[in-house]
């Protein structure tokens, strides 16, 4: 069990690649402590997980609200300690040149994408420091190291992600807490979806954007839970401030 007897909480953990993860660390001895502002499918998830043998609670979480992602945190430390933080949740917004893309439209993206990040590491820091030991995983993009048209918003955020866990690695390591990211391609999620529902064609769409990677198809999100349950794990004990890139070649082709 990679890890028994640790305290996992994952943002955005009612779908896709928080999902996965969230059954994979359970599958592994956690327990996990799913959160997200969609109660119903959140609960599911942990009906799926108690079904399957593991342990878990759901609380209801909007990242972008600071104290609520304290309390929930301090609630969760001081019942389960906390070993391992994902922040997962993310949105994304139609393709859109920069000109025209509006202030709500912005400052939502940035809201969740970036301050929810910051959110998470301001409130579980404390809690790692203070024990000792303690593993952050950000869920990144393509987008934290490539600019991509028509997703200037998106990019931005994540390409702050990318450095925000590089400081929070340097910051965070003299205290024995690890702060890593992923770096996903195109992963087939309901945030997928919506980006190719701003195409002529979705589904056409779908298969062109297949063909760019040099595995000519896209990720599942067991191929992003996976690496992140390394990088939570203490089999990455020596691994920190690092951008692990999950795109299928995309990156190099």
């Amino acid at each position: 069990m990679r890890l028994e007897d640790k305290t996992v909480l994952i943002t955005g953990a009612a779908s896709g690649i928080g999902k996965k993860t969230a059954k994979r660390c359970a599958e592994e001895g956690a327990y996990v402590v799913v959160t997200d502002v969609d109660s119903g499918s959140g609960e599911e998830v942990i009906d799926a997980i108690e079904e399957n043998g593991g342990s878990a609670e759901f609380h209801r979480l909007d990242v972008t609200e600071r104290e609520e992602f304290g309390e929930v945190v301090d609630t969760v430390a001081d019942e389960h300690g906390l070993d391992v933080l994902v922040n997962n949740a993310g949105v994304g917004h139609p393709s859109t040149y920069l000109e025209d893309i509006s202030d709500s439209v912005r400052d939502y993206v940035i809201g969740v994408n970036l301050m929810g990040v910051w959110n998470g590491c301001q409130a579980a820091l404390p809690h790692m420091k203070e024990q000792g030991s303690g593993a952050i995983v950000n869920v990144g993009s393509l987008a934290s190291i490539l600019g991509f048209p028509k997703q200037a918003t998106y990019s931005v955020t994540k390409g702050a992600v990318l450095n925000l866990t590089r400081t929070v690695a340097a910051e965070a390591g003299p205290f024995g807490v690890r702060a890593n990211l992923v770096c996903p391609g195109f992963t087939d999620t309901r945030l997928l979806d919506q980006f190719l529902e701003s195409f002529d064609d979705p589904e056409e769409a779908r298969e062109e954007i297949s063909e760019e990677y040099p595995l000519k198809r896209l990720g599942e999100p067991q191929e992003v839970a996976d690496p992140i349950l390394f990088l939570a794990s203490d089999e990455a004990s020596f691994v920190t401030g690092h951008a692990l890139v999950i795109d299928g070649g995309f990156s190099i082709a």
